[in-house]
């Protein structure tokens, strides 16, 4: 297991690379502790399997350094890196039977007969492959492969890291649900350093204890699913994350103030006045329906969600969310939405303004 240091790293696809937006990742400088379990969150083309490739060494950085604890692996191969890779699709060896196909890794290291008989029986029953062992795979479904190809990653106990690039691609919903299960169980029982890639916000918030938020070639934020949910430090982070998105509106803010299309939205703290493009952001689990207070807004539909409702409303143009308590009715006299002041933030050109006095280790 090691910790994973990136120093100064940044990556083009191109020769020569002239201006900023030539790099898929722009330069980045980030330690990610030995034994944690991280997921690489974003959209498609932001630059999660660029990151993931330079780290198990598929790519080589056009700059900066990785290193494994105190050593430099930016030039290493992966083989020398000891590490496991899972693929979005499946990689497996079709002449061979199962059990073969995971014990592969452990014969190939010369691991004796009887660890690698009972290590391979406790992967199958985590991958529900039990009965499976003496099939070949040949002829499986694509998730009967794909769930070879995770077992084969988490076979070994002597890794440095283990990654995973989109693997539950072609997994049925349900045995998705069951494998994110036994991921976190591998990482409690074993403490490997996990990396796991996905650009789907349930699997990245429900397998890590930090999610690494990706945005054009950038790391924008890395954080405990609690901290991104709480304190985006970015808009793309309140957007992408949480269902709907974090509300987000244009304003003018003076002090613990804002001013939104003439109508003044207290705020948490006090934060200046902040220059650029100023915008206030709020969780649509933060904003009530009120008929004296708030934004004026024309709600144009309500969508019932199951666990909850949805109000969506207009203000000026502009789309706005919120999430109304189980149970509750929607007020025939209320047009306003108002918002919690404790969890209205404050962006500058799309990054979080710290309110004054915030304690540095809270900032995002």
């Amino acid at each position: 297991m090691a910790r994973i240091t990136l120093s100064k790293l940044a990556h083009s696809y191109l020769a020569h690379p002239t201006s900023d937006e030539d790099y898929a990742l722009k330069e980045m400088d980030h330690v990610w502790d030995d034994g944690g379990a991280y997921a690489l969150l974003g959209a498609s083309g932001c630059g999660k399997t660029t990151l993931l490739n330079i780290i198990s060494g598929l790519v080589t950085p056009s700059q900066g350094r990785v290193l494994f604890g105190d050593r430099d692996v930016t030039m290493a191969p992966t083989a020398e890196r000891n590490i496991a890779q899972v693929f979005q699709f499946p990689v497996v060896y079709d002449t061979m039977s199962v059990r073969d196909n995971l014990a592969f890794p452990l014969r190939n290291r010369g691991r004796d007969a009887a660890y690698i008989a009972d290590r391979v029986q406790t992967i199958a029953r985590m991958i529900g492959m039990e009965s499976e062992l003496g099939r070949k795979a040949r002829g499986l479904t694509a998730d009967a492969k794909q769930k070879i190809s995770l077992g084969r990653g988490m076979v070994r106990e002597d890794v440095n890291a283990i990654l995973f690039d989109e693997p539950l691609t072609v997994i049925d919903p349900h045995m998705k649900m069951e494998l994110r299960a036994q991921l976190k169980s591998v990482h409690r029982e074993f403490g490997h350093t996990m990396i796991y890639v996905t650009h789907d916000q349930t699997e990245a918030l429900t397998f890590a204890d930090k999610v690494v938020v990706m945005h054009g070639g950038r790391v924008v934020q890395m954080g405990t699913p609690e901290e991104l949910f709480e304190r985006p430090g970015h808009t793309f982070v309140g957007y992408f994350i949480g269902s709907p998105g974090m509300n987000l509106i244009e304003a003018r803010v003076e002090g613990s103030v804002a001013l939104v299309e003439g109508v003044a939205v207290p705020l948490g703290g006090a934060y200046g006045a902040p220059t650029g493009r100023v915008q206030i952001g709020v969780r649509p689990e933060f904003v009530r329906l009120s008929a004296t207070e708030g934004l004026p807004v024309r709600i144009t539909r309500v969508q019932d969600v199951g666990r909850h409702r949805i109000a969506r409303a207009e203000f000026f143009g502009r789309e706005l969310n919120a999430i109304l308590p189980e149970g509750e009715g929607l007020p025939a006299d209320a047009n306003r939405f108002a918002f919690d002041p404790a969890h209205t933030l404050v962006y500058a050109d799309d990054w979080r303004v710290s309110p004054e006095g915030e304690l540095q280790g809270k900032a995002a």
